[in-house]
């Protein structure tokens, strides 16, 4: 990704007794998002976690979604009028509260 980017980062935390069906996230959920955001959305990966600091540890986070934009201008106006749509499609894959950051990247 470029410098100045911007990234909104889904931070799902890895609770007990919590549920996350990863191919209704990646099948029906992202594609959603793109569609809505068009060509705004530049890039997105998926990071699953598979251990914490050391092997065979508890990974903090169950997922980790990177969602690329050119600026915040772009994201603002892209993302943010959907927001409330894209939410109400979480309680189909997750019963996890996301957290969400907004990012630039700088390298």
């Amino acid at each position: 990704m470029e410098k100045g980017m911007i990234k909104l980062i889904a931070y799902y935390k890895n609770l007990d007794g919590k549920k996350f069906n990863l191919d209704y996230y990646q099948n029906s959920h992202l594609p959603m998002i793109k569609r809505l955001t068009g060509d705004a959305l530049k890039h997105v990966a998926v990071d699953k976690g598979v251990a914490g600091g050391e092997p065979g540890s508890k990974p903090f986070y169950h997922i980790v979604a990177h969602l690329y934009f050119d600026s915040m201008e772009t994201f603002e106006n892209s993302l943010v009028p959907h927001f409330a749509e894209i939410m109400s499609d979480v309680p189909n894959y997750t019963d996890i509260e996301p957290v969400f950051q907004i990012s630039e990247v700088v390298e």
